[in-house]
């Protein structure tokens, strides 16, 4: 494992305005760097946040001409960090957008994209429904990638619900998982927590969960309290309401001592169907 560094998660409240949106977010990593970040991560849905179908796609643009990707390219170079966008919507189709992940290295380079696998596709209390797949092509690629300080897993908030996919990465050699997101406001008060918590400790990762908080322009809820998680499962920073962000140190020696004390990552057996019967 590398050297401590520094982590910082950003949380926004994105509008429908794209470059309000760059604005809002490129200032506040520059804050985040200023105060020590080697390591940003910004909150899915970046650069603009937008429930109808129209709406969607008269701002997402391919991944060559979106102009939020190229600034914050320049910005990662500019600073010398590693950036993590937690995710931005480009269109892939003519009716289809991916709500894709971007890893920037200092260099300004592109070194990972993770397309969002699992698609919020609900019902929840009080009239709030959502159906991501009808705007967004899910993804099937579960993505790693190289830092300084080890792997980095890459993921984006409803797949904080499928544990599979992050044991998946941690076997495959991660140490840091990343979790932009978007958690509505019913469903992050009664989960948002308790699942970070859940897969910092399942995999003996940290755990870097930028969000967006507060009422959106678009109408949306979200629940804000950005967090970063120990591979132990402790809370080592959690943001406040509004816009701002979130620091603290990493120890990547951390995650090798976390599975030294519970090494449940070696211990998967293989498992039969399940059965109405118990044969003796």
């Amino acid at each position: 494992m590398g050297h401590a560094f520094h982590a910082a998660c950003v949380q926004l409240c994105s509008s429908r305005s794209i470059d309000e949106n760059i604005s809002a977010a490129s200032a506040l990593i520059r804050e985040a760097a200023k105060a020590g970040a080697d390591f940003v991560a910004t909150p899915e849905m970046t650069s603009f946040m937008e429930t109808k179908t129209k709406g969607l796609f008269a701002s997402a643009a391919p991944e060559e001409d979106d102009k939020a990707l190229a600034a914050f390219r320049a910005l990662a170079a500019e600073l010398k960090i590693w950036l993590l966008i937690g995710s931005l919507a480009i269109r892939v189709a003519p009716d289809k957008a991916a709500n894709r992940s971007f890893l920037l290295s200092p260099a300004g380079d592109i070194e990972q994209r993770y397309d969002k696998i699992h698609m919020f596709d609900v019902d929840l209390e009080g009239g709030e429904s959502y159906r991501e797949s009808k705007n967004y092509r899910a993804g099937s690629q579960a993505a790693l990638a190289g830092l300084p300080w080890g792997t980095l897993g890459l993921t984006i908030c409803y797949d904080l619900r499928f544990p599979h996919l992050y044991r998946q990465l941690a076997q495959g050699g991660a140490a840091f998982l990343t979790v932009p997101s978007a958690f509505t406001q019913k469903t992050g008060e009664a989960h948002w927590h308790a699942l970070l918590r859940a897969r910092a400790i399942e995999t003996g990762c940290f755990v870097f969960a930028p969000a967006q908080e507060g009422a959106h322009e678009c109408g949306r809820q979200t629940y804000g309290h950005s967090l970063i998680i120990s591979p132990w499962g402790e809370i080592l920073a959690e943001a406040e309401a509004g816009p701002g962000f979130i620091l603290a140190e990493i120890d990547p020696a951390k995650v090798e001592e976390a599975r030294a004390r519970i090494p449940a990552l070696d211990h998967d057996r293989q498992i039969l169907a399940p059965s109405t019967a118990f044969d003796v």
